[in-house]
Order: C-alpha cells, then structure tokens, then sequence
C-alpha cells in the first residue's frame, strides 16, 4: 500500500474504533491492537485465524563451558522433550486458547525425538561452537538458519494462519541475546545480561565478565550494522530461524507477536535486516530478564502485559493472544452509536 492508501485506511480504522458504543478511547490498548490489526492485514475487518505459535529449540557451545549457567546443555534436549510430550507451561496456555504449537529442532546437541507433524527436525549442527574460542556458526549457516525459519512460516501461513508468535529453548540463550542487544543498541554488556535460567549473584558476575570478554575478542560493536555477521559471531540456532521467521511473517500480512528477551534480540537482527518489520509486531510482555526493558524502550514498543515472567518458550505471546483477538472482536462485533440506537455524546 502506498502512504495515501495507508492514511485512508488508518482514518477508517479509527472511525470504525470511535464510532462503537463507548467514549472514544474507553477500550484503551485494545483499541490501539485493533487499529494496528487492520493495518497489517490491510482491512476494516481484521480477524485472528488459526493462531500459531512456533518454538525454536537449539544449543549453545558456551553452556558447555558452565561460565553462563548453571544447567546443563542436556536441559535443551529434555525440554523440547518435554514441549513433545505436552508437559510444559507454553503446551498449557496454547491448550487453553487453542492456539497450535510447533516445536523446531534448530540445533539441539543430541537427537530428540522423530518428525512429527508438530515437531520438526530443521537442525543446523549439534549446538553452535563456543564463541569464547570462535565464531558460533558460518554466516552461511546463520544465512540457511534464517532462510529455513523464512520457509517454515510460509508453511504455517499455507494452512491459513494470520497471528503467530515465536518462543525458544536453549540453555545459554540469554548470553547471545544479551551479546546481540548490546552490540545493537550500544548498552554495556553488563546493561544487557540478567540471570537466565537461576543464576546467583556470584555466577552474574561471572557470566557478565566473559561476556565482555567475548564482546572485546569479536569486536561485537563493530557488526551493529550487520545483523548476519552478529549472528555468526554470537547467535545460536535458534535466534537465527527466528530472524527468518519474523522477516516471513511480515511479508505474509501476519500480526506477529513477540515475547520475551530471546525473541526481542531476534527481533532486533530482524529489523537491522528489514526495518519495516516490526509495524507488523505486538509487543507480548516485559521479561523479568535484566536488559529486556531497555531493549523495548530501545524499540519504542509497548508491551501488553507486565507479569514478571522469564521463563520464555512463547508463553508471554501465549497469554497475549487472547488479548489480540479480543481487540478484532470487538471491531468486528460490537454495535455502534447508530446501529445500537444509542445517543452520542454532545461536544461541549
């Protein structure tokens, strides 16, 4: 759509929004959700069909070294395991607002479990290599990891899906996101690193210095720029599909919804490579992770929800989906002013 067309389509939207039966306004955030609903699937009447959320699972070489967590690697394997078999909190939330779930195995250490037609074998490597020592992957990789997380979502989108969020599993995750938003944005390493998955005051300092000690041997700020070359650095699998995914998901007119510090990094490569992406993204929630607010005011984004969450695997985006399709509902469903019968307010 051209400008023209975008601002005539925003000026319907609103009338549409302000003409229900309500004081202009009352709906708040919904009626912002709404707005930018119609925006991205270019319509007076959007609608939130067969919602998806997809989980990129992968390892990282630095969990092997124990400086950044304190689980080890094999926790990836048993939780994507365990995201097989229905047993985690994102199996929950998508059971309970029917929303689909697909696990990808982006690079797990060991093989997990057979194809299937919600788990999906798109495995890059065994784990990345430990950037303390080298490059995570090749740009090649991080290219063919971006351009398989680009195809599985134009699957998802074949099946007619028009709402999809991303959640991940890796253990050793938050140090490459916290390595990719601090080359982004600028912020010390120490800005952007929080505990991960439980770590103690005495292991945070810890990972916090050998992150800056990978920043320093990478020259990470140097790639701020260059969103495949940070991925090849510090990224690990599953970010990179990730990348692919959003840039997809944006091209397919779908409202994407982000989640938490993994996901907002991924976004961050993603809009360095297309910045227009992110006019097709919700914002699901602030993370209890150290660095995630920072990267949403770095972004302008207002989240839904503030639930202290951390956990990731897609649950902030499970619980604002809901939210999202009540906001398309009430555009689509509820009477206005003159439908109802109902008295508008007089201008004083």
């Amino acid at each position: 759509m051209n400008m023209n067309t975008i601002h005539s389509l925003q000026q319907q939207l609103q009338q549409l929004i302000d003409e229900k039966t309500k004081p202009v306004g009352a709906l708040g955030v919904l009626e912002q959700i709404a707005l930018q609903a119609g925006l991205i699937q270019h319509t007076t009447k959007p609608a939130i069909i067969k919602p998806h959320i997809l989980v990129f699972a992968a390892d990282h070489g630095i969990a092997r070294t124990g400086l950044v967590n304190p689980y080890p690697p094999d926790v990836t394997a048993q939780m994507a395991l365990n995201f097989i078999n229905g047993g985690a909190a994102i199996n929950v939330f998508c059971r309970q607002h029917q929303i689909a779930l697909q696990v990808i195995d982006a690079g797990v250490q060991s093989d997990v479990a057979a194809e299937t037609a919600t788990f999906i074998v798109a495995k890059m490597g065994y784990g990345t290599a430990s950037y303390l020592e080298t490059e995570a992957m090749p740009e090649a990789t991080a290219l063919a990891a971006i351009a398989k997380g680009r195809e599985l979502v134009k699957q998802v989108a074949g099946t007619g899906c028009n709402c999809i969020g991303f959640g991940e599993m890796g253990i050793g995750n938050t140090s490459s996101a916290s390595l990719i938003m601090s080359a982004v944005t600028g912020e010390s390493i120490a800005a952007c690193t929080g505990r991960g998955t439980g770590v103690n005051d005495a292991q945070l300092s810890i990972k916090i210095k050998t992150l800056e000690q990978v920043a320093e041997k990478h020259q990470l700020a140097t790639f701020a720029h260059n969103p495949v070359a940070l991925l090849s650095k510090v990224g690990g699998y599953e970010i990179a599909m990730m990348v692919g995914a959003y840039l997809e998901a944006a091209a397919q007119k779908m409202i994407v919804v982000v989640d938490g510090f993994i996901a907002t990094a991924a976004l961050l490569l993603a809009k360095g490579l297309q910045p227009d992406v992110q006019a097709s993204c919700v914002f699901a929630h602030t993370s209890g992770e150290q660095g995630h607010e920072k990267m949403l005011h770095w972004l302008n984004a207002k989240p839904l929800l503030q639930l202290g969450m951390r956990l990731g695997e897609g649950t902030g985006a499970a619980l604002a989906i809901p939210l999202i399709q009540s906001a398309v509902l009430f555009l689509q469903e509820m009477a206005s002013f003159a439908s109802a019968g109902v008295s508008e307010a007089h201008n004083a």
